[in-house]
């Protein structure tokens, strides 16, 4: 991952997107302390995942539609709390 210091990234911006497209991430940091990381839109929709909801995800389970599911509980006694 290149480094680029906020100055830099700030005047350069251009160059540190088309680094991220083209390298992967990039790091910008101020006063040495790494502050943000530039990423391209496709590690960025790789990363968030698909962008489906839930109940999509949901209806794709081979479990879906199904009616007898059963999930046993634990039948063990409780534990003591002191409040």
């Amino acid at each position: 991952m290149h480094t680029w210091q906020m100055q830099e990234a700030k005047a350069r911006l251009s160059e540190v997107v088309k680094e991220a497209e083209q390298a992967g991430p990039q790091e910008i940091t101020s006063h040495g302390r790494s502050v943000a990381v530039v990423l391209s839109r496709a590690e960025y929709d790789r990363l968030a995942g698909t962008g489906e909801s839930l109940v999509e995800f949901m209806r794709r389970s081979p479990l879906y539609g199904q009616e007898d599911i059963e999930f046993p509980r634990d039948q063990s006694l409780t534990r003591e709390v002191a409040l």
